[in-house]
């Protein structure tokens, strides 16, 4: 028997109060409400954050788009959140990622080869920081080698956040 999500879904266009954060996740999300939207909506101010914070991550920094989504994923796959990787999969291939590295990136390091320099980099921080949260001193040394500063941040913020997105799917059960 499975779970159900564990926090009422807010229909779109029922609450009044919610019409401004609603209006803002539409414009920036292509006019759709996704289930994780709707999780949020219980609470305004998280929902108006949470989609400031996101937005900023996938559509502003200048991280290529491949290795974000390379990130995102690797993160959905640490944190088994199957929903995340299955929302951001389209996203990976419309990117460049090719489907053998999407399908490598479950089971990375052991499958290493197929990645440019800059991924088998942005995975392994990714794991880093994913499952000992304290980054080692030699892979922070290789990301500011390659990256300028505004990369290093974008690059940490992107796992970060991803970290979050992920863990709020698990937590509260929204796997489909």
């Amino acid at each position: 028997m499975t779970e159900s999500i564990r926090v009422p879904l807010i229909e779109p266009g029922t609450r009044p109060e919610l019409a401004e954060v609603e209006a803002t996740i539409r414009a920036e999300r292509g006019g759709e409400i996704a289930v994780l939207y709707q999780a949020l909506l219980n609470s305004a101010p998280i929902a108006s954050g949470w989609e400031g914070m996101l937005t900023a991550v996938r559509n502003r920094t200048l991280i290529p788009a491949d290795l974000r989504e390379l990130i995102i994923l690797r993160v959905a796959v640490l944190n088994r959140a199957s929903f995340e990787f299955e929302a951001h999969e389209p996203h990976a291939r419309k990117a460049g990622v090719s489907v053998s590295k999407i399908a490598a990136v479950r089971t990375w390091p052991a499958e290493a080869d197929g990645f440019s320099d800059d991924e088998r980099l942005v995975l392994e921080l990714t794991d880093c920081m994913t499952r000992d949260v304290v980054v080692r001193e030699a892979v922070m040394q290789r990301m500011c080698a390659r990256f300028d500063p505004r990369g290093v941040v974008e690059v940490v913020a992107t796992v970060a956040a991803y970290n979050m997105v992920s863990r709020f799917l698990v937590a509260l059960n929204i796997i489909h």
